[in-house]
């Protein structure tokens, strides 16, 4: 290899290593804030809910898209157009005068994280050979997990000392960084744009199905909640046959019929991420509300799950390189499902010390489970493929947040309504938090079976039939 081809692989991985810790601080950190922006919009449980929510359903709805048109147009074009517009978006959050303004700001901004999360990884995978892939999305995923990890701290001690709106204003300057090293130091030559029928249509029905059960999620335990997850099970029914037909879909079905591997790994991400991402929204409502503590001391209790992810994820990465990512990534699912079976008994006089030994234990699963199903997942498809297969598992992993947080709206509507925060129902929210931990553990159990059923990977990364 020579001096510009390691220069080069460089600045692929701290590119997209930077965009990987963007989006988790962001979430993390806002997550941190929520009773601050509460407290200032006078918003209720639900539409509290709404603020990371709102993001999901917006990068869900583009990333399966986008990830068909980076295959066609060029990932570093559509990589560089969606961290300027995330970048945009977070500095205009920081000026939102409303509830309502807010919650669109966010729309927008998670239209530039579809995009790039349609890319980073598949930019990695064009760069890093079977072999080295392992370690690099390794890397990659520690990160995230950085992000994670940083967000709490650092989003309480911006929020304590400054405002919740000085949290965009950090993301925004990280994305005028990436900005900047993408022009400058991502030289690559792209193939030339591809005309492409674009399939509008498999496009339509796919966002609809995403954004009805979303809504449906919030109107339950209603009628219309029912009726709109019923229209959305029905419109997702007319998508998949659309698109085994269609010429051009944005979705190649094939990629699920023929590849175990591919299926069962994206499942098994999809019912991880449905357990875990509104764990750190639970409790930082938990430690601010019922324990009465501040954004500082919250963030540096949460700080423990994401911490150990971020340390354990890049040996994870090299491990799944030389052992079957099938068995490693079950285990770390299994923990999972332990810590959050813990996670269900929680009550008001938890002693602090045993909760960050559940978040270890939580963080640690976590990092047996990301990075080798990441590997399992790039290398069961062509390179023709991978901005697709990029798109897919990132589309996993939203869907997935997404769940998690209207399993929450759900559970909040059906035992605490429209009531705000105060203390005369704080009882409440535990019950909610302790129901919502109990329903996690559960979804993680099951996806133990998901991870096992995935089957072998070769070492040509080909499923092993």
């Amino acid at each position: 290899m020579n001096q510009e081809d390691k220069e080069l692989k460089f600045y692929v991985s701290l590119i997209a290593g930077l965009s990987a810790f963007l989006t988790p601080f962001m979430s993390s950190s806002i997550n941190i804030a929520l009773p601050a922006i509460s407290k200032e919009f006078k918003m209720s449980p639900i539409l509290i809910s709404w603020v990371p929510t709102i993001f999901l359903l917006s990068s869900a709805s583009f990333l399966i898209p986008f990830g068909k048109i980076a295959d066609s147009y060029g990932k570093k074009r559509i990589f560089l157009l969606g961290i300027i517009i995330y970048t945009i978006t977070s500095f205009f959050s920081c000026f939102s005068f409303s509830p309502f303004f807010f919650l669109i700001v966010r729309f927008l901004q998670g239209l530039g994280a579809a995009m790039i999360f349609s890319t980073a990884i598949a930019l990695l995978s064009l760069f890093f050979p079977i072999g080295e892939r392992g370690r690099a999305l390794g890397i990659n995923v520690s990160a995230t997990y950085f992000g994670l990890s940083s967000g709490p701290f650092l989003g309480g001690i911006l929020t304590y000392y400054f405002n919740w709106r000085s949290i965009f204003i950090f993301n925004g300057i990280i994305g005028l960084i990436i900005i900047f090293l993408t022009i400058l130091k991502l030289k690559i030559k792209e193939k030339e744009i591809k005309s492409i029928k674009f399939d509008y249509l498999g496009f339509i029905l796919y966002s609809l199905t995403i954004i009805l059960i979303m809504l449906g999620f919030t109107f339950l335990p209603k009628l219309i909640g029912f009726l709109l997850i019923s229209i959305c099970f029905l419109l997702f029914f007319f998508f998949i046959i659309h698109q085994s037909k269609t010429i051009e879909p944005i979705l190649d079905i094939k990629l699920f019929k023929n590849n175990p591997v591919f299926t069962f790994s994206n499942l098994a991400a999809m019912i991880n991420y449905s357990a875990t991402f509104g764990i750190s929204f639970l409790l930082s409502l938990y430690l601010q509300y019922l324990r009465n503590f501040d954004s500082q001391k919250t963030g540096l209790i949460l700080i423990s799950q994401p911490l150990t992810m971020a340390i354990f994820s890049p040996f994870m990465g090299m491990l799944s390189d030389r052992k079957e990512p099938r068995i490693i990534a079950s285990l770390g699912m299994a923990l999972i499902a332990f810590s959050l079976f813990l996670l269900s008994f929680i009550n008001k006089d938890l002693k602090i010390f045993f909760l960050i030994i559940w978040l270890f234990i939580l963080g640690f699963g976590f990092a047996l489970f990301s990075s080798p199903n990441t590997n399992a997942v790039m290398s069961s498809v062509k390179k023709d493929f991978y901005g697709v297969a990029s798109a897919t598992l990132a589309t996993m992993r939203m869907l997935g947040q997404m769940f998690s947080m209207g399993i929450i709206i759900s559970i909040f509507a059906l035992v605490i309504g429209e009531a705000n925060f105060d203390k005369n129902n704080y009882f409440l929210l535990l019950k909610s938090i302790r129901i919502i931990f109990s329903i996690f553990a559960f979804l993680c159990f099951l996806g133990i079976f998901a991870s096992l059923k995935r089957g072998k990977m070769l070492k040509n990364g080909l499923k092993k039939l």
